[in-house]
């Protein structure tokens, strides 16, 4: 049987992760709906129900919580990850679940604008991630969003961690991240030694441990990373020095891409996945951008993957193809050929997601800095 939260749950939930004052009133649940496009699939089906359901009991809450509404909404799906919101959205009720966007039409509707300014506090348990707009939107300050793209209830034990232990260690990682210039990673795929350089100039570091007090941030739930967009060589005369060999293992083979000046160039292996990645990266060069260097801490609280990247990234080291404007980047929607091409891709190193390479290490450096922080695939010095 699946975990649910109870009423009680959910509301200490909204609690520890929005700490909510008197300047907070009203609480949105978000939520993507498919299309023909985009079809239906049993996860996203129970989502929208567990949306449902956490509508139902968080109007039970909402006097303790001191709010005076709250709101499920729903949307047409956008077509990709992180691309942008659509400029409407149409609020709904326990007993409209919709299966379809066509469901949607004719239903009183609500620009995207107005009700981020009506509700400080948002929820988007969505198929889609949401995650960049929303990081835009929400520098209006008008209010902050807890993102959980991909959501599963075999992800719940995550929202009952030790936040407050998840936000020392990433904010301990991010510091480090702030101090470096240079990060070097040593992979290996059986006996061959691949190793990668990427330049941390010109970025700050970033904590998300799932704690969102303040209007103007937004972040996944659940959490607990730290990462830092490398630089992508926008100042003039000033190239990224990040550069090397980065191997990724998709399905049973492990594609190497040649990285230069922060993009993947060129695909050395070969094989149907490494054709397929060479294909990408020439048809859609936005794709090549490396967008992040992510340190997710989950993993040393004994959680596995689910097989959603919501959780499964914040279980170790990640680095990620694509946009990055919405983690302080240059590489945004317009970079792409079209909205349905707009993608953030992680590719999570960990044991049981990419069993055949290991991260042998992983260094940072800058003028005060030389510390390994991952050894073996393992974090090292993070412990009180």
């Amino acid at each position: 049987m699946a975990e649910i939260l109870t009423p009680s749950e959910l509301g200490q939930l909204v609690r520890r992760v929005f700490q909510p004052t008197e300047a907070d009133r009203a609480l949105a649940i978000i939520v993507d709906v498919p299309d023909d496009k985009l079809p239906d699939n049993p996860d996203w089906a129970e989502r929208r129900r567990l949306a449902a359901q956490w509508h139902q009991a968080l109007l039970k809450e909402q006097s303790a919580l001191g709010l005076d509404h709250v709101s499920l909404v729903w949307y047409p799906n956008v077509g990709g990850n992180n691309a942008d919101l659509p400029e409407i959205c149409y609020p709904g009720d326990d007993a409209f679940v919709p299966s379809h966007s066509r469901e949607l039409v004719g239903r009183e509707s609500l620009a995207f604008n107005d009700l981020f300014g009506r509700h400080s506090l948002v929820m988007a348990p969505t198929e889609l991630s949401a995650t960049a707009p929303l990081k835009v939107a929400t520098r209006t300050g008008a209010f902050r969003a807890a993102t959980m793209p991909g959501f599963l209830a075999s992800m719940i034990p995550a929202l009952r961690l030790d936040y407050e232990e998840i936000n020392r260690r990433v904010n301990l990682l991010s510091g480090l991240l702030d101090r470096a210039e240079l990060a070097r990673l040593h992979f290996t795929v059986g006996q061959e030694r691949h190793d990668l350089e990427l330049d941390l100039r010109h970025r700050p570091g970033h904590a998300s441990g799932g704690l969102f007090p303040n209007n103007g941030i937004a972040g996944n739930l659940p959490s607990g990373e730290a990462y830092i967009v490398p630089y992508e060589g926008e100042n003039p005369d000033d190239p990224s020095g990040s550069e090397g060999k980065l191997p990724v293992q998709i399905g049973n083979e492990v594609v190497l891409y040649e990285i230069k000046n922060n993009r993947a160039v060129a695909v050395l292996s070969e094989g149907p996945e490494s054709r397929t990645e060479q294909e990408r990266i020439t048809n859609e060069p936005a794709y090549a951008n490396l967008a992040e260097l992510g340190l997710g801490v989950l993993g040393d609280f004994g959680l596995k993957p689910v097989g959603s990247i919501l959780l499964d990234e914040k279980l170790g080291l990640h680095i990620a193809f694509g946009r990055s404007d919405h983690f302080g980047g240059t590489v945004g929607p317009d970079d792409f050929s079209g909205p349905d091409a707009v993608i953030h891709l992680d590719r999570v190193y960990i044991r049981e997601t990419q069993p055949l390479v290991t991260v042998e290490e992983v260094k940072l450096l800058g003028p005060d800095l030389d510390q390994i922080i991952i050894k073996k695939g393992l974090f090292i010095g993070l412990d009180r």
